[in-house]
Parts: structure tokens; C-alpha cells; sequence
């Protein structure tokens, strides 16, 4: 496979060169930072620099698989040897090595936000405590925030301690963690055990940061501790895309960061490579209200493909939602474009409902990001649950789901009485299992001990397949679904109903799932798929990963967009309480900075033109409220802007056909 060159500007040539010491690349939207990122990857490897010293990190396992296909295609090589990875899946790799140290076993599980909740209410109960579901999840989000650091106990709310302590015995009773705890405990080993952390930084002499600008101060210190031997660490990002701070990121880790390097050297990445002037100008101008930024200003040398930005004011979300699927008509007839070189851009999810009912009455094909997750599919659960269980039986969050699911006949007592000898023997619920199926006096019915045989026996079996050849796993599968009789169990939930079409609709998902482990299986880039490391992968799954259709428009909030980039967007409800969020703001002042870099974000998302609408008054609740446009459109010069008066949102027929003539290959 021959090597491919890859065009850079001067300032995209020095970030590629400088391969040695600290460095910051400060990149603006759409300034080809995937581009720079990869071929200084590449230009290291020409160097002679090993493969397995460099580290590079980034969010999203989307990001890293794209990052490491364009590795390859510039290098020509597999790249094996490479590690291009999110920084869980990193914590991931450590622990999966070294979490021995800190008391785990090595097939531990990794429990996704439902699993904790769960673990979370099994503490509660243990120390005979209620709480409400919401209670429950503000706890959650709580006790993140104390593990990793974002919060303090005080005398508000050490009433919690005790909690959480249980919380944290049964995650490692479950021999179990969470996305904390892949950054959390890989910190943990390297500062309570030296060697360990000589080894990663002997190991990784070469780190790269990819958006670090999305980093939480954990993230930073966790990277931190690996690169401070050797200084050879390059982070790039950029602070005016700073918008996840209610996730932990802070963009103030640049600060942190040349603090740390003070002989670190600094480029910027300013040409944009993605949108027209006017949308550049109306983001600088935006962006330059903001404080405490890196000075920068994004430029292009392409010509202008619409001299103005489109601002709209309808009378209610019903009209904006209709404005904006003419409007999508109108250029699919005008301009050739294809539904997927749309994005309706809104900043709470709430806003996307009146869109969905405009796109679902048109026939226009979409997606939304931020909807039900494949995996979180109730049936697709199920299965992993017992997946989980198999391959780790002390799994008690997985166990509890599956232990009656079908139903074996064991109700809550009996229920209660595997928990209180679980309790009792200090053991897993799977042990205390095993010692009422053995015991000689036990407390619950015969037939309930014959049930909970044959549901050991199902598991142990089971056990043995998947373990004794790691191929054939998606048949070993399909096989553990006829073992269970789950399509004899959807039957039957859906038997009230006599509705056998969502029956096989669910069924048919649990195909669909086999058969994504079989495509994964055979992928020769999988040097070893085991059952455990495809279970840590759908864990580690992100929303965002799924394959964009081309064929949709794109529904998202302006979080969901970064990233992305669309040929024409339109940004609905851009209006005061909605951007600047009245509930951000009024949590703190700061806040409003951060509502400027995501109107920021979402203006440079645009290509090509970019179109704004505002509401005279939109329905909330019961109740319909008169609308005041976002401050922020008066920071966007007003030469720019071009309003659309009600009547004029549509093109005449005999206007739209001319220009859809126009438009033709053969007038063209």
C-alpha cells in the first residue's frame, strides 16, 4: 500500500514538523485539524519514532477510528502497533492489565448510567434507605462529581457519605466500575505505584492530544502524568469551542497547560476550509465579545456562495417549522442538494418535536441525534445482561435482570431470600445461588430450587462454550436465544396486546445483534474478538459512532453538531431564555460565555448558508409566551444579515422553476 501526500498550508506544515517538545496548536473550526493531527502522526513515523511510543487521545471512538484509517491511508502501513484511542478506552487498557493492584478481578464490567442507578438503589436499600427515581439520579450525578473532584463534601451534604461508601463496596463487591472510575483508578495506579507508572511513561514518549479543549481537569492530570518525563506532548484544540463544562470539561486546561510547558510552542490554524466569508465574519464578530480567549480570526479564500446570512421571524414554532421544510424544498429544487446536506440546529432537545411533526408530515426523511440507542433497546439488554453474567457471574446488576427474565416463577420472596444470603455469606447473589441449590435446609420451595439449578446450569454451560474457542460467537449466540426461549418470552409480554408484530420487531433486533457480532468477529483487524472484549465495546459505544445516513436531514442540538458540518443549516429558535439558556445564565454569570462559543459552534457548522429563525411567541407547557430575540444576533454585523418579511419565505413557482432549470447539468 503506497504512501499518500497530503497537501498542507505553511502554519499546517510547522504543527506537521515540530515533532519534538511541547506543543500547542490552537485550531479553529474547519482549519483541517484532522488533517494536521494525522500527518504529524505519519511524519513521526517517518522519523523513525516506533509506533508503540506514540499515544494519541481523543473523544469519541468515531474520532479515533477516523484519525487511524487516515494514519493508514497517509502511511501506507497497518499501523498495529499505533495506539489512537479515547481517553476511556485508554483507561480501559490499563486497568484491564493492572487492575489486580487496586482489588479487581480481571473480567471486571463496566456499568453504563442504568447499571449505576441500579447498584445506586441495591445501596440504598443495604442501609434502608428510600428514594424517589429522580432522587436517585441527582445522587448519581452527585456522587460523580465527588469522585472526580468537581465537588466537595460539606456540611450541606455529607448526610450522603454513608451512601456512597456503600455505593462504592457494592461496585467492587459487583467487581464492577464505571466511566469515572476509567480515569479515576488509572490515576490511582500511577500515583500509588511507581513502577507502573514508569512503565506507560517509558512506553509513550510521544502524546497526542486531539480536542483538548473538551478535557476535564482529571483527563489533563491523567495524561499529564505520562508525558511530564519525556515533554513530548502536543495538544490541539480550541477554546472558542469550549461547550461541555456540565460534563467537567475546562477550557482553562490551555492555561494549565503552558503553565505546565512554559518553553511550549504555539500555532494557530486560522484559514477555515468549510465555510463561506460572510459565515467566518459573522463568527469572528460574535466570538469576539468573548473574554479570556485566545486571539484568533478565521479566514477562507473561497468566494462567497451567499453574500448574507437569511434571518427569519415567524409568528410561532409551527411557522418555523414550516419555513424551514419549504425552505429545504426550495433548495432541493434550486441548488440539486441531497436531504443529508441539511442540519436544523436547535439548542434544547425540547425544540425538535414541532420539527419532527413538519418533517414526519412532509415525508422527509431524518434523524435524530440523541435518540434511543440500539443498545439500550430493552431486549438487546436482556442479552447483554446475560452476557455480562457469563462472563463474570459476580455481576449482581446483570444477574438480578436476568435471574427472572423469562420468568422462572421466583417472586419476590424468593428474590429477597438470594439477597439476604448474599448479605449473609458476604458473597455475589450468583454464589449465594449456588449455596441454596446446595444447601440442605434451604428456605425456599423445591420447585424454586429446581428453576434456579437449571438457571445455573444455563449459565455454567455457557461458561464453558464461550471459553473453550473464542470463534463462532454470534452462533454460540443465537444459540443462547433459543437456550432461554426469548422469543416464547416476547410472546408472551406481548400476549395482552396479541400484537406478534412487535413481538417479532424485537426478536428481529436480537437477530440484528447477533449479527453485528458476527461482522465484528470475522473483522480481520481483530486480532483477538473475545466475548469480553466485544462486551466493553458496546459499552464503550457512543451515541454518535452509528454511520450518518446521506440520505437524511440531520435533527440535532447545536452539542450533538460538533463536529459536523453541513452544506445549509438552519438554526431554529434562536431567541432570549433558549441561547443564552435562562437556566445556564442563571447558574452563573460566567455561563453566558460559554452560550456565546456554542451560538459560535453552531454558526460555523455552515458551509454554504446558514439561516436563522426567532419566534414572535412559542408555546411552552400550557402556557404561550412572547419571544425577544437572542442577544447574541446583535453582535453579528448587520450588513450580513438579510430579514425575510412573513410572505416572502417562499420563492414564486415561476421563480423556483426557473432556477431548478438553471440548475441542470446541461444549462450548467
Amino acid at each position: 500500500m503506497a504512501s499518500k501526500k497530503v497537501q498542507l498550508n505553511p502554519e499546517q506544515k510547522r504543527a506537521v514538523d515540530t515533532i519534538e517538545g511541547p506543543l500547542l496548536i490552537i485550531a479553529g473550526a474547519g482549519s483541517g485539524k484532522t488533517g494536521v493531527v494525522t500527518s504529524r502522526i505519519a511524519n513521526m513515523l517517518n522519523h523513525g519514532i516506533p509506533q508503540a511510543s506514540i499515544l494519541a487521545l481523543t473523544f469519541t471512538n468515531k474520532a479515533a477510528r477516523e484519525m487511524e484509517e487516515r494514519v493508514k491511508e497517509i502511511t501506507g502501513s497497518k499501523c498495529s502497533n499505533l495506539t489512537v484511542s479515547t481517553f476511556h478506552a485508554f483507561g480501559v487498557q490499563i486497568l484491564r492489565r493492572k487492575s489486580h493492584y487496586l482489588g479487581y478481578r480481571p473480567n471486571f464490567s463496566i456499568y453504563d448510567q442504568n447499571d449505576q442507578l441500579t447498584c445506586l438503589k441495591e445501596a440504598s436499600r443495604e442501609l434502608k434507605l428510600t428514594y424517589e427515581f429522580q432522587e436517585l439520579k441527582d445522587l448519581a450525578f452527585f456522587f460523580s462529581d465527588i469522585k472526580t473532584g468537581r465537588r466537595e463534601w460539606d456540611n450541606t451534604n455529607d448526610q450522603h457519605k454513608s451512601l456512597y461508601q456503600e455505593f462504592l463496596e457494592h461496585m467492587k463487591l459487583y467487581n464492577a466500575v464505571d466511566f469515572d472510575d476509567l480515569i479515576t483508578l488509572p490515576i490511582e495506579l500511577f500515583e500509588n505505584f511507581p513502577d507502573i507508572l514508569d512503565e506507560y511513561q517509558e512506553r509513550y514518549r510521544y502524546i497526542m492530544v486531539d480536542e483538548f479543549q473538551d478535557t476535564s481537569l482529571l483527563q489533563y492530570h491523567f495524561i499529564h502524568l505520562i508525558a511530564r518525563r519525556y515533554g513530548n506532548i502536543c495538544c490541539v484544540g480550541d477554546d472558542d469551542q469550549s461547550i461541555y463544562s456540565w460534563r467537567g470539561a475546562n477550557y482553562n486546561n490551555i492555561r494549565q497547560f503552558e503553565a505546565d510547558y512554559p518553553h511550549l510552542q504555539e500555532i494557530k490554524l486560522e484559514r477555515n476550509y468549510r465555510s463561506t466569508g460572510t459565515i467566518l465574519e459573522a463568527a469572528n464578530a460574535v466570538i469576539a465579545n468573548n473574554t479570556n480567549r485566545k486571539e484568533k480570526a478565521l479566514w477562507t479564500e473561497d468566494s462567497d456562495h451567499d453574500r448574507t446570512i437569511k434571518i427569519v421571524n415567524p409568528d410561532d414554532e409551527r411557522m418555523e417549522a414550516d419555513f424551514i421544510i419549504d425552505r429545504i424544498h426550495e433548495l432541493r429544487a434550486t441548488d440539486n442538494i441531497t436531504f443529508g446536506d441539511v442540519g436544523i440546529l436547535v439548542r434544547t432537545n425540547s425544540l425538535c418535536k414541532n420539527m419532527e411533526d413538519a418533517l414526519l408530515a412532509n415525508n422527509i426523511p431524518y434523524t435524530v441525534s440523541g435518540g434511543q440507542s440500539f443498545f439500550q433497546r430493552k431486549e438487546i439488554k436482556d442479552i447483554i445482561a446475560y452476557l455480562r453474567v457469563i462472563t463474570n457471574p459476580d455481576d449482581d446488576v446483570n444477574l438480578l435482570r436476568i435471574v427472572n427474565t423469562p420468568r422462572r416463577g421466583l417472586g419476590k420472596k424468593a428474590l429477597q431470600v438470594i439477597v439476604d444470603t448474599s448479605q449473609h455469606l458476604s458473597c455475589s447473589l450468583y454464589n449465594a445461588i449456588h449455596s441454596l441449590v446446595q444447601g440442605q435446609n434451604s428456605a425456599l420451595r423445591p420447585n424454586t430450587l429446581n428453576d434456579l439449578q437449571e438457571f445455573l446450569e444455563l449459565i455454567e454451560s455457557y461458561r464453558e462454550l464461550f471459553e473453550e474457542g473464542q470463534t463462532d460467537l454470534a452462533q454460540k449466540l443465537r444459540d443462547l436465544y433459543d437456550s432461554i426461549d426469548y422469543w416464547g418470552h416476547l410472546v408472551q409480554e406481548f400476549a395482552a396486546t396479541a400484537n406478534e408484530k412487535a413481538a417479532k420487531y424485537r426478536f428481529d433486533n436480537l437477530l440484528l445483534f447477533s449479527d453485528f457480532l458476527e461482522r465484528w468477529e470475522r473483522n480481520p483487524d481483530n486480532l483477538e474478538p473475545t466475548l469480553v472484549k466485544w462486551l466493553n465495546r458496546i459499552t464503550l459505544t457512543t451515541k454518535d459512532e452509528g454511520e450518518s445516513d446521506q440520505g437524511k436531514v440531520n435533527l440535532m442540538t447545536i452539542h450533538a453538531s460538533k463536529g459536523l458540518e453541513f452544506d445549509h443549516v438552519f438554526l431554529a429558535g434562536v431567541e432570549d431564555g433558549i441561547i443564552p439558556h435562562a437556566r445556564s445564565v442563571a447558574e452563573s454569570k460566567d455561563m453566558v460565555e460559554e452560550e456565546r462559543r456554542l451560538f459560535y459552534v453552531a454558526i460555523t457548522r455552515a458551509r454554504k448558508k446558514l439561516f436563522i429563525t426567532h419566534c414572535q411567541t412559542r408555546r411552552t407547557m400550557n402556557d404561550t409566551v412572547e419571544c425577544v430575540p437572542s442577544p447574541f444576533l446583535e453582535e453579528i454585523p448587520k450588513e450580513l444579515l438579510e430579514h425575510i418579511e412573513e410572505g416572502n419565505y417562499n420563492l414564486s413557482e415561476e421563480e423556483t422553476a426557473d432556477r431548478a432549470m438553471a440548475s441542470m447539468p446541461w444549462n450548467k
